[in-house]
């Protein structure tokens, strides 16, 4: 069988009419979590385009299924489709037409260069061996909708044996490619704390109990940062919210603080939330006030597998060269909900350059759409790399 990389980088050079087209289409009507209902016709019509099946998912998940002409495995892609709350203020010729609503994450982006690197391995499906499944998950931006796209099959017939995502970085040179081995992304636990004391007269403050000192306990909380950290490495503890008293003139009865903790890896997330749930009561104890404490979790962060992160950092090697492709020294406290794909699943998440002036979730943030012939052929040959190379993935 011959498994000799197909020309990716020319093939995809051919498509740039196309996926400018299209990333145009994306960018100009984005959508919000779980409402990318046009954002999904227009993947399923590139799919159809492409002589790709798919099916929906949830009411606006799309999931591809591209099947070689060899048996093997299945290898999957993830792109997320929603878009920000966010007015945006570029001079772009295909910039949002929807009033505070814009693709300032990169999302169509994502969604354009996952289509094209379907339709490079589509022109190559009679060498492929195995299957490539294509998912486009919506909601990443706010509840997810990685979790609830493996509740509904996504990962199944056929099964997947290895997942790979991508996201764009503003940090990294223009067509580079980052790759990050171990933790990557952290996980996320919101947090609320409602202290309920008693109320008395401020002359009188020895007839309450002081809820807002209890709630002074934020200061305890982020005081944590420093010693989490030196024990498990990156930690963030922030409260956003801090609401307590009715008066100027009373103790207060009540008062409430909200935030969220940000940890790298499962023992360092436990270690935090006991931590910040064990601070919190020891403030109600010396305060003489009732604590309630609910603390959520949300995305579990990205843990990349090793040898998967080898796979992907060698095909772009070998697609791009060396200088290319950057090894990731540090992890990003930021979330994302890939890290569900990979909880059971072996898979790598890396980024792809993009440069430029401005960060993600900026209302100028705006990927050149020159570049997305390279991704396109970055990720085809990621996923062609697993396909058709048993010792890389092993």
């Amino acid at each position: 069988m011959n498994t000799t990389q197909p020309d990716f980088i020319s093939m995809a050079t051919e498509l740039a009419p196309w996926l400018t087209e299209l990333r145009g289409r994306f960018h100009r009507r984005p959508e919000l979590g779980d409402r990318e209902y046009t954002t999904a016709g227009v993947i399923e019509s590139a799919l159809s385009h492409l002589d790709i099946g798919h099916e929906r998912l949830l009411d606006t998940a799309v999931v591809g299924l591209l099947s070689g002409g060899r048996p093997g495995r299945t290898a999957a892609f993830r792109a997320d489709m929603d878009a920000l709350p966010i007015q945006e203020q570029t001079d772009a010729p295909f910039a949002s037409v929807v009033p505070g609503c814009m693709h300032a994450c990169g999302h169509d982006f994502h969604m354009t260069a996952t289509l094209g690197a379907a339709a490079l391995l589509a022109q190559c499906r009679e060498r492929l061996p195995g299957n490539v499944k294509l998912l486009f998950q919506p909601a990443e931006e706010g509840i997810g909708g990685a979790e609830r796209m493996i509740a509904a099959g996504c990962l199944e017939n056929p099964h997947v044996d290895a997942v790979f995502g991508c996201h764009v970085s503003p940090d990294l040179p223009a067509g580079t490619v980052g790759i990050r081995y171990g933790k990557f992304y952290a996980a996320s636990n919101p947090f609320a704390i409602r202290f309920l004391g008693r109320s008395a007269h401020g002359a009188e403050p020895e007839k309450g109990a002081d809820a807002i000192a209890a709630a002074s306990t934020v200061c305890a909380l982020l005081a944590l940062r420093q010693t989490l950290t030196e024990k498990n490495g990156p930690t963030v503890i922030s409260v956003g919210i801090f609401q307590g008293g009715d008066a100027e003139n009373i103790i207060a009865e009540h008062a409430h603080i909200q935030g969220i903790i940000r940890t790298l890896g499962p023992e360092a997330r436990r270690q935090a939330t006991a931590a910040v749930r064990q601070t919190a009561l020891d403030a109600a104890e010396k305060y003489g006030v009732q604590a309630d404490v609910h603390i959520r979790e949300s995305y579990p962060g990205v843990v990349n597998h090793d040898n998967m992160s080898l796979l992907a950092e060698r095909a772009a090697r070998s697609l791009l060269g060396d200088s290319q492709v950057t090894v990731l020294s540090c992890p990003t406290m930021t979330t994302e909900d890939f890290g569900y794909f990979i909880e059971n699943t072996p898979g790598c998440f890396y980024h792809f350059g993009v440069g430029g002036d401005y960060p993600l979730h900026s209302d100028h943030f705006l990927p050149d759409s020159r570049l997305l012939p390279l991704a396109a052929a970055a990720h085809a040959a990621v996923i062609w790399e697993y396909l058709t190379n048993p010792g890389a993935r092993d």
